[in-house]
């Protein structure tokens, strides 16, 4: 089955983009593996597919897959890529879209810069919500790990997080700890690793370990729930730069953060994309070893 498809990326978090409104895509957990290999396949951090919106008052249905064949609920910069590529393919002239997603609906806006803004929603900090089974009186919460006791702070951005806070995010061991951190029993869905450093009120430096995909150049979700992190532990302001190995994003939040619940604000990222390449594929042609790494 031969396939068209766009190869875009957020600040280095790359993507394979599907059009399955103009074209019939059905895809499978190895055809994705297959597609995201980087030395038998395309290569990408995830593979997201556009359909058409199960309720008519949307504009479109979202679908995100990690490299390793898991379909899963939420992608920050897979959203802004998703924005700018049903513009650009002529799928829609809207600048602002509502977009169904396993998570919820989520609303991206083209701005007149180019860049995009995504209404994240709230963040989500209840422990059944995340899911986290750990979940005691919070914010912060120690896990067992490798041997080693981390503080995590665990929120959903529509996807979990667990992030922690360290002092050099150059020297974090996120190869070593992050898989620990996304296979941990307390939680049952796998989880995101994020390891944060505050530079300033208004800058925070981050690396994430991807659920599914390992570490990638930037993660929008993990920009969004490290600085909400920081935001309700009292280290940051409400607006801030989130440095990630691939580039920037701007993360805003207006929730209370002194408050024991905090408001039901919507968290809102902004940042570019760019398209890279237009291309088709042979699914069938795709057959990389089963335990060929991604």
């Amino acid at each position: 089955m031969r396939i068209r498809f766009t190869k875009m990326h957020g600040q280095g978090n790359d993507f394979v983009v599907i059009d399955a409104v103009s074209q019939s895509v059905e895809l499978s957990p190895a055809q994705v593996r297959a597609l995201a290999n980087r030395h038998f396949g395309v290569g990408c951090d995830q593979v997201l597919v556009v359909e058409r919106a199960d309720d008519p008052a949307n504009d479109f249905r979202y679908r995100i897959w990690n490299a390793d064949g898991g379909e899963v609920e939420q992608c920050g910069n897979g959203a802004r890529c998703f924005a700018r590529f049903v513009r650009d393919a002529g799928l829609t002239a809207k600048d602002e879209l509502r977009v169904e997603t396993r998570a919820g609906l989520i609303r991206p806006r083209v701005e007149k810069s180019g860049e995009v803004t995504v209404d994240m929603g709230p963040p989500r900090f209840e422990p059944k919500s995340i899911p986290f089974l750990a979940g005691g009186p919070g914010p912060m919460h120690e896990l067992l790990v490798a041997g080693k006791t981390v503080a995590v702070f665990v929120v959903s951005m529509g996807n979990p997080h667990a992030v922690q806070f360290v002092t050099d995010v150059d020297a974090a061991p996120v190869a070593a700890l992050g898989p620990a951190i996304e296979a941990h029993p307390a939680f049952p869905a796998r989880v995101n690793a994020g390891f944060a450093q505050v530079v300033s009120r208004s800058h925070l430096r981050l690396r994430v370990w991807e659920r599914g995909a390992g570490e990638t150049l930037s993660c929008g979700t993990g920009a969004c729930a490290a600085a909400v992190a920081g935001m309700r532990l009292g280290l940051l302001d409400n607006d801030v730069t989130v440095q990630a190995r691939g580039g920037t994003l701007r993360v805003r939040w207006s929730g209370d953060c002194s408050a024991a619940t905090p408001s039901q604000a919507a968290v809102m990222m902004t940042g570019d994309t760019a398209r890279v390449f237009d291309a088709e594929v042979d699914l069938d042609a795709l057959h990389p070893p089963e335990n060929a790494p991604c």
